[in-house]
């Protein structure tokens, strides 16, 4: 096979830049074990093929070179495990293969640098600078595997096109998302991607936002909405003291301090425009069109301000090294989840807002600012307390962190994170504390925000405490404390695997050296990497965490399942169509819509639970229907759930339930939808081993390093 290859986009290694004209690689066959490099000027022929790990390679340059007479024997690349498996995203790879099981052509490296420096969640993370782009040896094998039609010439990013690309794996159709991205560059019109990909998704929130709400015209309590908006109203007119006291019958505050002070801004801001939306006791289920524009435009600014940049900003760190398009599209994916839309701008919440303060925190973990990313998460913590759910990975990581960095470096980190944990709670509690209060004031929200006096779960939630109880009647068999510490040794045995997994692997790495303190951006150059070893990890520990405290934890609600889907969706993201990850992610997250699906119906919520549920999988042109010949096991348990999910709507818009089992339906969702769930959490586990075995090995034995 001969090859032509200009001179300024050289394959490293193989001749020398110096020379001039263009080079013809000649690829012997599969058995002579040999490839040779003449200086003959041609065209390109066809494609070569990857040699057999049997074959011997040799390269020789041409004659006249400056490296005449020197064979320089070229091993066959074997790719690491974890390379090889849908995670690869997460960690730093050699090449520029997106991924080797999948059909697709290469994703290739953008040739506009982005604003944020670092490679995204890889082991190494460069603060500054930026790998320059080469050829990979995956880019070549995939050029010669595709067709005379389909091919054009390497680039010197390494890139690969594909004429037709409107077309994906194995043929099917590429998603309405990827060919509105495409359409967008090729007129020259990819700086509005962005803006657009924004403003959609505003627009829609907004339009699901008209519908129907939690407790619509349904007094003398109402729902979620009248909550949210009450606690406006008493933030405004009570003192601090009050505000987790007062009236507590009437939706009582039991969000942390951070929720108050954001309905206090949200109230302050209302009352200035119209001051009888917020009166104290008079607006009491007060439903004006007025007053709900305004209530629900609070949830898009919140979004705008804090969960959206984040998104951004997390999407450009962990598709560094990928094209714009990838990035797009992995955006467009997370800022168009149905489940987080329909909570929010539907039944309404302010989930976003606690979903955006953890993914700062893993932005900031990514640069090695550890410190930030820790005030990032307690202010997550300070908005809801569903956060505790990334806790153990959190603390995890870091406790991993503060050990891989030896004695004296690893303490530093742990008191710097310790002060500025504890600070930032003081901060957020200070008006509860003395001199400002009481001694016991700061008990009042404390116990609103940890509600042990509830019940196991909330309505039908598809936990196991609720799909178990159909035939084990707990709270008949054991008194309630009993079942708060049995779901609290339960939790924690969910998320131990991947905690330990995490302080495992920062032990493997530990550095018994007397290394220097953990370096700052402001100090680093252009060369200096800042090695998190832990930090590929930490996703699956973050979905196992959470998955085991929505499956066992006491009290979970049905939108507990945000949390999960929060780590679920952001290794989902740029996955290919024909990865595990991929189909199962989103048959995940379908089926997690679906659990839901009974508090959806009861706020009037089925136009917007059908339409943004079909716009999501459509704009990432999934299929649970098409042929996966690799994959069989996975389409036939996609098939089973589908079709029950089908069934159980058709005979729920068909029929009643019979009047001895009022519950029947939201029974059968629970038990369709809690074995995906169980099934996820163990795969987690499972990924997290493979990550941490791929990272730092089984080995007992820490690895140590001296520096210079």
């Amino acid at each position: 096979m001969d090859m032509d290859v200009p001179d300024q986009a050289p394959i490293d290694g193989l001749y020398p830049r110096k020379a001039s004209g263009k080079r013809r690689l000649s690829y012997a066959s599969q058995t002579s074990g040999n490839v040779r490099m003449a200086s003959t000027t041609g065209t390109l022929s066809r494609a070569g093929q990857l040699r057999g790990h049997a074959s011997t390679l040799t390269v020789r340059s041409h004659a006249g070179s400056e490296t005449d007479q020197t064979e320089i024997h070229s091993p066959v690349p074997t790719r690491h495990f974890l390379l090889q498996t849908e995670s690869h995203q997460w960690l730093t790879s050699g090449t520029l293969s997106g991924s080797p099981a999948s059909s697709r052509p290469t994703s290739p490296v953008s040739a506009v640098s982005t604003s944020f420096p670092h490679d995204g969640f890889s082991s190494t993370s460069p603060r500054l600078g930026r790998r320059q782009p080469a050829l990979s040896f995956s880019s070549l094998h995939e050029y010669g595997n595709s067709t005379s039609k389909d091919r054009k010439l390497p680039s010197a990013s390494g890139s690969l096109r594909r004429k037709d690309d409107d077309r994906g794996e194995d043929g099917v159709d590429a998603g309405m998302g990827r060919r509105w991205i495409r359409w967008m560059h090729r007129n020259r019109m990819r700086e509005g991607v962005l803006p657009c990909s924004i403003g959609a998704a505003l627009w829609i929130k907004w339009c699901v936002g008209l519908g129907g709400y939690s407790g619509a015209g349904t007094p003398p309590m109402y729902g979620d909405y009248e909550a949210q908006r009450h606690w406006m109203e008493i933030t405004n007119h009570l003192p601090i003291r009050q505000w987790y006291t007062y009236d507590l019958q009437y939706w009582g505050l039991d969000y942390p301090p951070l929720t108050a002070y954001h309905s206090w801004l949200c109230g302050l801001i209302g009352s200035f425009i119209n001051p009888s939306w917020f009166e104290l006791d008079k607006s009491r289920g007060i439903e004006t069109p007025e007053s709900k524009q305004f209530v629900r435009a609070t949830v898009l600014v919140s979004d705008a301000l804090v969960y959206i940049p984040a998104l951004v900003f997390f999407v450009r760190a962990l598709h560094a090294n990928r094209s714009k398009r990838t990035q797009s599209l992995a955006l467009l994916s997370l800022l168009l989840q149905p489940s987080l839309i329909l909570i929010d701008s539907g039944h309404f919440q302010f989930n976003s807002v606690m979903l955006g303060f953890t993914l700062l925190a893993l932005n900031f973990f990514s640069q090695g600012r550890d410190e930030l990313g820790a005030i990032c998460f307690v202010a997550s913590l300070g908005f809801k307390q569903m956060a505790l759910y990334y806790a153990p990975a959190i603390g995890s990581y870091l406790l991993g962190r503060c050990i891989s960095l030896g004695p004296k470096a690893g303490s530093r980190l742990f008191l710097r994170l310790a002060i500025t944990t504890i600070l930032s709670f003081i901060l957020l509690f200070l008006p509860f504390l003395p001199p400002f209060a009481p001694l016991t004031g700061i008990l009042d929200p404390i116990i609103r925000i940890f509600p042990f006096n509830r019940g196991l779960f909330e309505d039908k939630v598809a936990n196991f405490w609720c799909a178990s109880n159909v035939v084990f009647r707990w709270r008949s068999w054991l008194p309630q404390p009993a079942l708060v510490k049995l779901s609290a040794v339960l939790t924690v045995l969910g998320f131990l695997p991947s905690a330990a997994q995490l302080v495992f692997a920062g032990w493997k790495t530990m550095d018994i050296s007397n290394g220097a303190d953990v370096p700052k951006a402001s100090s680093q150059k252009k060369d200096v990497v800042v090695s998190v070893p832990t930090l590929p990890i930490l996703p699956w520990a973050l979905l196992s965490s959470s998955m085991s405290f929505f499956l066992f934890s006491f009290q979970v609600h049905e939108k507990s399942i945000l949390l999960p889907l929060l780590p679920l969706n952001l290794l989902l993201s740029g996955s290919p169509h024909d990865s595990f990850m991929f189909n199962w992610g989103v048959l995940t997250n379908n089926v997690a819509i679906f659990s839901m699906w009974p508090l959806l119906k009861k706020d009037g919520l089925a136009i917007p639970y059908i339409a943004t549920t079909f716009l999501w999988n459509y704009m990432l042109g999934y299929n649970p229907f098409r042929k996966m010949t690799h994959r069989r096991l996975l389409r036939y348990i996609s098939l089973i759930i589908y079709s029950a999910m089908f069934l159980l709507h058709i005979t729920e818009l068909l029929f009643s339930p019979p009047r001895r089992y009022p519950d029947l339906f939201p029974v059968l969702n629970v038990l369709i939808s809690t074995p995906v769930f169980v099934l996820t959490w163990l795969w987690s586990i499972k990924r997290g081993t493979e990550v941490t075995w791929g990272v730092v090995g089984l080995s007992l034995r820490p690895k140590s390093s001296k520096r210079s």
